[in-house]
């Protein structure tokens, strides 16, 4: 019988990450700004004000939403959903014009943060300006009709076909404009997996011919992290977070979300991780209705545990309602201590090269403990810095022991600025749904 012959070189491993990550992102933490309900007149003239209070904070990246203009037709509420797009190279009336735009673009700039801008590629508005002058790059039902996207109740807008190269053309060359005319430093590409990735390949390759941007996708998906996109959302882990923090998952599902992504995603892939987005902002007093008494270990993991944080616009407020989407709702700025406690840990982050994003930093190596049904601890570590986490993701006490080499040392804790000499007889006393930060310089 024949010997199938198996070729050396067709099994040699490959490297399928094509895409490199601007260096600004490295150590970076990202800000969303819902500019209609950021400020109470909801331009983008009066979000300036705002900017050095961002950069305290410890921001890098402001994320502003849909900057471009509203449909009309099939309008939700009185004022519409930023992401049902009537003109893709103009700018919302609502928010001021191409001037003001321009204007905050550079003053993010000149305090040595970035912006990058939400884009609709997907979909647009019913009475998008492209309806009438390229019918044809519509999507069209078994009705032969104009239709939302399939399953949801999106129907203020209606899908475009990506098989249609024209409509390719025109949404690139939409993208690269915003990009060479406003300095802009790249996109959050909204329901970006309704998009076909070559489209967003393509897009990358040729935005690149501009400026090192970064490309953030509304999406969980490891192929994005080839060649199209920097990020992609911690989905998962948001929802893990949720239902452990609401005692419905067990600290188990945390496990499977780790392994899972250092397992099959590059170890480039930056996941973005959140505890607030304008998909998900609702409090309940000075608390995340949807994270409880855990809210606090929840915003602790997100920034020191793998992944780029997230701060959705009125967090680090305490804003004590969901805002409106379709209406005005400017939120109530005051000093609160969730800022403060955001702004302790984002200086742990930028302190500790092994907290760095993507390929930058060190991975999370699960540390053994005690009380592994209730208590999650971790390290990571590289030659010039050591963090060790502990979270108590229950609602009860616990005293617990930590386990393996990996503990023993003298530490500080950061957020109490205590010092610790760990090793694996040293008992540590936890409340309910408390955390540890304990951080070494090597």
């Amino acid at each position: 019988m024949p010997t199938h012959q198996i070729s050396h070189r067709r099994h040699i491993p490959q490297n399928l990450v094509t895409l490199e990550h601007p260096q600004w992102c490295k150590n970076a933490v990202m800000y969303q700004i819902n500019t209609r309900q950021f400020t109470p007149e909801g331009t983008f003239t009066a979000a300036l004000a705002h900017l050095p209070r961002l950069k305290a904070l410890g921001i890098d990246i402001i994320y502003l939403m849909p900057i471009n203009p509203i449909g009309l037709v099939n309008r939700k509420g009185s004022l519409g959903s930023p992401y049902a797009v009537q003109n893709y190279r103009e700018i919302n009336p609502e928010f001021g014009n191409l001037a003001d735009f321009k204007a905050l673009v550079n003053a993010i700039h000149a305090l040595g943060m970035y912006v990058i801008v939400d884009w609709v590629a997907n979909h647009s508005a019913w009475d998008n300006v492209l309806v009438e002058q390229h019918p044809q790059w519509y999507s069209r039902d078994h009705k032969d009709e104009f239709h939302p996207t399939p399953w949801w109740d999106w129907d203020d807008i209606i899908d475009f076909d990506y098989s249609q190269t024209g409509l390719r053309e025109y949404m690139a060359s939409a993208m690269h404009y915003w990009v060479a005319e406003t300095d802009i430093d790249g996109y959050r590409c909204d329901v970006a997996g309704m998009v076909p990735t070559d489209f967003w390949v393509t897009v990358r390759q040729e935005l690149e011919q501009i400026k090192p941007v970064l490309m953030l996708a509304e999406w969980e998906t490891r192929d994005m992290h080839y060649a199209a996109f920097d990020m992609t959302y911690a989905w998962t882990w948001n929802e893990v977070m949720h239902g452990i923090c609401m005692g419905k998952l067990k600290i188990e599902k945390l496990f499977k979300y780790y392994s899972w992504h250092e397992k099959s995603y590059p170890k480039s892939a930056i996941k973005m991780t959140f505890v607030s987005n304008h998909d998900k902002n609702a409090w309940d007093g000075t608390q995340f209705e949807q994270f409880g008494d855990g809210l606090k270990a929840a915003i602790v993991l997100s920034v020191v545990g793998d992944g780029m944080p997230l701060i959705y616009n009125g967090q680090e407020a305490g804003n004590p309602k969901r805002l409106a989407f379709f209406e005005r709702d400017p939120i109530d700025w005051r000093e609160h201590e969730i800022g403060k406690f955001y702004q302790q840990l984002i200086n742990i982050k930028k302190s500790h090269s092994a907290l760095a994003n993507g390929q930058w930093g060190a991975t999370m190596l699960h540390l053994p403990n005690s009380c592994a049904n209730t208590v999650f601890s971790f390290v990571r570590q590289n030659q010039n810095s050591k963090v060790l986490v502990v979270l108590n993701l229950s609602a009860e006490s616990q005293t617990v022991c930590l386990q393996g080499p990996l503990v023993a040392g003298h530490y500080t804790e950061h957020l109490r600025a205590e010092q610790h000499e760990l090793s694996a007889e040293t008992k540590i006393e936890l409340l309910p749904w408390d955390y540890r930060v304990w951080v070494q310089n090597t």
